[in-house]
């Protein structure tokens, strides 16, 4: 078993029922329907709920995501207000860690809440959901947010991959292919970012991009291990050992589960502790 290595997982949904309350209603078709997430999840959980749920599976920290799903007043778009994650962190910072959400047509406003939540939030990176927008990492719209994370010398997570329907009112097209992160990493090779979400289905690709840029990195959350394509599984075993993130995009994946799936890929115990933990703590600076 790996449990002796205490894992951080870099993706996390806070599952509160305050910050479910900030979300629209589709998250009971899509989270307990199409992606199959224990249906008592449904009505929340507290934040000791959810730190015991992660210390079971040998999870000693998670980073919380305050999510920007679309633009507010679209069908089932959402922001989720950045205090209340930052109240999470502040209750529990040896468990949470924040990473704030980044909606592209916010412009300047955006980037000045981006500054604020880092400095004066404690929030320790950025996080996009291209598809909510429907802009593709590349988009001009993106690049002050980027320029903002070179300057406060933080990472972004981008999803990269498919999108699936999340409201059925408001159906996202799939923007995130992986080499849309090429010029982006070109034009900011100081910016650490970070394709979560694997890159299925285009996994050769997001590890191309990763093999090609010192700067890019692979979130592995959201698919369940067992599942994960031979050479991505193969890629984390050798050479690219370094630049894979360990998450569960939780509820998504379950955190126990999830464990128990990667132990049974019997990685090299040096990969192990490199994928759970040591990865993320140097690509987040946490040391």
């Amino acid at each position: 078993m790996s449990n002796h290595v205490k894992a951080i997982d870099a993706v996390v949904n806070i599952w509160t029922e305050e910050a479910l309350s900030h979300r629209p209603d589709w998250r009971d078709d899509f989270f307990a329907g199409k992606m199959k997430a224990q249906r008592g999840l449904m009505q929340g959980l507290s934040l000791e709920q959810m730190i015991d749920l992660m210390q079971e599976a040998g999870i000693e920290h998670g980073f919380l995501v305050a999510a920007k799903a679309g633009r507010p007043g679209l069908p089932g778009c959402y922001h989720l207000p950045p205090q209340v994650v930052a109240d999470a962190v502040n209750k529990y910072p040896e468990h949470f860690s924040g990473l704030l959400g980044i909606d592209p047509f916010m412009g300047m406003d955006g980037v000045r809440e981006l500054e604020d939540a880092v400095r004066n939030l404690g929030f320790i990176g950025a996080h996009l959901y291209p598809h909510w927008f429907e802009l593709a990492p590349d988009h001009a719209k993106y690049y002050p947010f980027y320029a903002k994370c070179c300057e406060l010398d933080i990472p972004i997570q981008l999803q990269v991959g498919q999108s699936m329907i999340y409201s059925t009112e408001h159906r996202c097209r799939s923007v995130g292919q992986p080499i849309t992160l090429d010029p982006v990493a070109c034009d900011f090779p100081e910016l650490r970012l970070i394709g979560i979400h694997v890159g299925i289905p285009w996994t050769d690709e997001m590890i191309a991009m990763a093999w090609k840029h010192d700067n890019v990195f692979i979130g592995a959350d959201a698919h369940s291990p067992k599942y994960w394509p031979a050479n991505f599984i193969n890629y984390l075993n050798s050479y690219g050992q370094d630049k894979v993130i360990f998450g569960t995009d939780f509820p998504v994946l379950n955190f126990k589960r999830t464990r128990e799936e990667i132990d049974a890929l019997a990685l090299k115990p040096e990969v192990m502790q490199k994928f759970l933990r040591d990865n993320v703590r140097r690509v987040y600076k946490l040391d």
